[in-house]
């Protein structure tokens, strides 16, 4: 909980100089990458929140994955957080800056859930009832498949819920058909 709380306050710091720089689209991007990187290679992220390795040497490998890859600006948060003994929390930052981006340029976040991948038409369905709903101009969707769900979708955004899916909808069945009204409940 404290390292969420330290990470959402250099968040905070890194989306306003991105902003006073001009660079929130390309901090942005650069973090995304991070987040991919350390998503796809957990020795990685291990290596990050490994106590035993020495700070330098962390800063030497994020020098080496990403020194002209990315924004100075990114460069400098890397070197921030390396010289505060604080490179366990890079991760957390990184993917709470998304979110950050989101809330900064207006997009809306949503989750579907189907039981096969949606097409590009049904995806446009879905963006546009997400619009409705949360009163964004953009939308930024995740799409999940769930084959338990058998048909339908749960479409999630913010704190509402719909969900027209099968699974749900077999489940009330059987509530209503397991209720015999000719029996008297004890």
């Amino acid at each position: 909980m404290a390292e969420t709380r330290v990470a959402s306050r250099y968040v905070k710091s890194l989306l306003g100089l991105a902003v006073e720089q001009n660079a929130v689209d390309a901090v942005h991007n650069d973090m995304l990458l991070f987040a991919k990187v350390a998503d796809e290679n957990r020795a990685f992220a291990l290596m990050l929140k490994n106590p035993i390795i020495r700070h330098e040497k962390k800063r030497e490998i994020l020098d080496k994955l990403f020194k002209g890859k990315v924004h100075p600006l990114t460069l400098a948060i890397f070197d921030i957080i390396t010289r505060k003994n604080r490179e366990g929390i890079l991760i957390d930052i990184s993917k709470q800056f998304h979110n950050a981006f989101n809330t900064y340029k207006g997009i809306g976040k949503a989750t579907v859930t189907t039981a096969v991948p949606i097409d590009a038409s049904l995806r446009a369905e879905f963006g546009e009832m997400v619009k409705k709903l949360s009163d964004k101009k953009e939308i930024e969707l995740i799409e999940k498949v769930d084959a338990e769900m058998i048909g339908g979708f749960v479409l999630n955004v913010g704190d509402r819920q719909i969900d027209a899916s099968m699974k749900n909808k077999l489940k009330a069945l059987k509530v209503k058909f397991s209720y015999n009204p000719y029996i008297k409940e004890l």
